[in-house]
């Protein structure tokens, strides 16, 4: 019988231990959690703590709760490092009426180490009180200068512009997010990434107003993967070069994504006047449901309305070495293929391979058209066909391997342990992984043995 009550007491001993946490909870810090109340300044006084190595750089925000913020940013360098940000409940932000403070964000998160933002709760960017007016509207949730982040999980709704922007960052994870906007919403991009490198985003449903996500200029190596996006305005390389500006863009790989019912699946746009260049670019295994436009390249983009762009200026953003590869479906228009590239920097090195787009309209799958104006390339089992682009059986040279990233460029963030078992015990929060709750099993089931063989 002592035994017994040895090995019982040995075991909630273990377990306290495995399970116990430091994490900072908001409501710690008298965050009231009921969707009215502004806890704003509360947020910043929990990060103030964690930032600076309470929690063990652990910071919760529960669920059943709804928090109303205003404009905040969140600001490292941090002593804790990684940093989690686990949101189990909901934000949300003022209406246009009540903002108090920057336009440019609602939620910023800056010069931070090893970020990891996750969660099952809902981010609500009330954007509804925003659309009907001009000028400035915020990002709902930005990073700057964030490397090594983890972004995961959470549901994204109604940002007043784009939902999500990543800027200057390096090493990210982007993955199981649910972002969602009327169709009719304007600017309200799925992702933005600018100025930043070896970034992976996977396995998101995104619905906007516009693009489901868009890369602009100074990033490379991306890999986009298992995005259902519709509507919006599909994935975009761009705008890039204007009012002249020079923009790079490289080493960016789309591939096995869904489009339904946008107005573009896989386009890259550039202003006429810009200098740079848009290279090694691949699209490959997409799914095509009654699209616009399919596969498009615009390098007369003019604000939406290419037919303004007519005078083929000097320069223009440098488009080559683009490969389009598994494409199938339907396209809402007559044209599957559009490229419009410019006279004087003509796009260069474009690939069509295992092609197939029809129309969606005509209910025979009658083979949708295809247009060019300065494009060079090849083409093999493309449906449509381009005259402009050479028929050929050898596609060897493409660039289809930026599909693949280098090992040294996978992002290096170290996730949380997934999932998380997430409950109340005497008023303390306690958090379990399922490597820790298989640790504990495992010590258990041992000491159980032990005590078994000595009886």
């Amino acid at each position: 019988m002592k035994k017994k009550t040895w090995f019982l007491s040995f075991s909630l001993v273990i377990l306290q231990i495995f399970t116990s946490s430091n994490a900072l909870d908001v409501t710690q810090f008298g965050a009231v959690g009921d969707g009215v109340t502004d806890d704003s300044q509360v947020f910043l006084k929990a990060w103030e703590a964690v930032c600076s190595g309470t929690g063990d750089g652990q910071l919760v925000v529960p669920a059943g709760m709804t928090f109303m913020l205003q404009p905040l940013k969140f600001q490292g360098s941090c002593k804790s490092a990684p940093i989690f940000v686990q949101i189990l409940g909901n934000l949300v932000a003022s209406s246009k009426g009540n903002w108090k403070g920057d336009k440019d964000q609602w939620i910023l998160f800056a010069d931070i180490e090893g970020l990891v933002v996750e969660g099952d709760g809902e981010i609500n960017g009330q954007g509804s009180s925003w659309w009907e007016h001009k000028g400035s509207r915020p990002t709902a949730l930005k990073f700057k200068s964030c490397n090594n982040l983890r972004l995961s999980g959470l549901t994204h709704v109604d940002s007043p512009m784009a939902h999500i922007h990543i800027n200057d960052c390096n090493y990210v994870t982007i993955s199981s997010l649910r972002i969602n906007a009327p169709e009719s919403s304007p600017n309200t991009d799925g992702i933005d990434v600018g100025g930043s490198s070896n970034v992976v985003i996977q396995d998101c449903l995104i619905a906007t107003g516009d693009d489901c996500i868009a890369i602009s200029s100074g990033t490379s190596n991306i890999r986009i993967s298992g995005i259902d996006c519709g509507p919006g305005h599909g994935i975009s390389i761009g705008s890039l070069g204007k009012d002249g500006e020079t923009a790079t863009v490289e080493n960016v790989c789309v591939q096995n994504c869904n489009f339904r019912g946008t107005t573009n699946g896989a386009r890259i746009k550039t202003w006429q006047g810009g200098s740079g260049y848009a290279r090694m670019i691949t699209f490959h295994g997409i799914t095509l449901d009654n699209v616009e436009n399919p596969i498009i390249i615009d390098q007369l983009y003019n604000g939406g309305d290419s037919d303004k762009a007519k005078d083929h200026k000097s320069s223009a953003v440098e488009v080559s070495n683009v490969m389009y590869s598994n494409f199938v479906g339907t396209s809402k228009s007559e044209y599957g293929v559009d490229f419009r590239c410019s006279e004087r920097v003509p796009c260069t090195d474009i690939f069509l391979r295992d092609v197939k787009i029809a129309t969606a309209s005509s209910g025979s799958g009658q083979v949708a058209q295809g247009q060019c104006l300065n494009v060079r390339g090849a083409s093999t089992l493309a449906v449509p066909g381009l005259e402009c682009l050479a028929l050929t059986a050898n596609m060897l040279s493409s660039p289809e391997q930026t599909c693949m990233l280098a090992q040294s460029v996978q992002p290096r963030t170290q996730p949380m342990q997934d999932p998380i078992w997430d409950f109340e015990s005497r008023g303390k929060r306690l958090i379990v992984s399922n490597t820790v709750l298989f640790s504990f099993i495992s010590l258990v089931t041992y000491s159980f043995r032990l005590l078994m063989e000595n009886f």
